[in-house]
């Protein structure tokens, strides 16, 4: 310091001279650190709006239908199931009837059928399989999984031995 202070004078003008290059720095490239403060205010924002949203308990008459209609596929799906085949046992000939109706719906069709139907209970599946797996605990009589022993490596092991012997 004391070079710099004999060079440009009273320790105000280095400290100056100091503020002045940290401001041109700043042109150039960005502070990191009120980038991160700027980040996690409007992270908080986010939070703060997204919270306000679930401040109310009570779901009103629209979302209890929302949650209802959610609900009906799967039952539908198995009641109607069960419907066929009782239909089938009750009128076999005007079950027939509408099954060969079922040989005209085209292929391209039975295809979006099966992707929709497989994605709305795979993702079901999957979203309960995601939380399934954080909820459980581990059980006192299952082994704990542990991480794999490191293979076996030849030239480290001499060169350990190798530095063991130089001590």
């Amino acid at each position: 310091m004391g070079l710099i202070s004999r060079i440009f004078g009273a320790p105000t003008a280095t400290t100056a001279l100091g503020q002045a290059v940290v401001e041109v720095a700043g042109a150039f490239t960005p502070n990191a650190t009120r980038r991160l403060e700027t980040a996690q205010a409007a992270y908080l924002a986010a939070l703060d709006e997204f919270g306000a949203e679930f401040q109310y308990l009570r779901p009103g008459r629209f979302d209890r239908l929302v949650n209802g209609l959610n609900r009906l596929p799967r039952p539908m799906l198995a009641f109607g199931t069960l419907g066929l085949f009782i239909y089938a046992m009750i009128d076999p000939v005007h079950f027939a009837q509408r099954m060969v109706g079922l040989n005209y719906v085209p292929e391209p069709l039975w295809w979006l059928l099966a992707a929709i139907v497989g994605f709305y209970f795979g993702a079901r599946e999957a979203h309960y399989f995601r939380t399934r797996a954080d909820a459980l605990p581990a059980s006192e009589g299952q082994p704990v999984a542990t991480a794999p022993a490191p293979a076996r490596n030849p030239a480290l092991e001499e060169w350990r031995h190798a530095r063991g012997r130089d001590r």
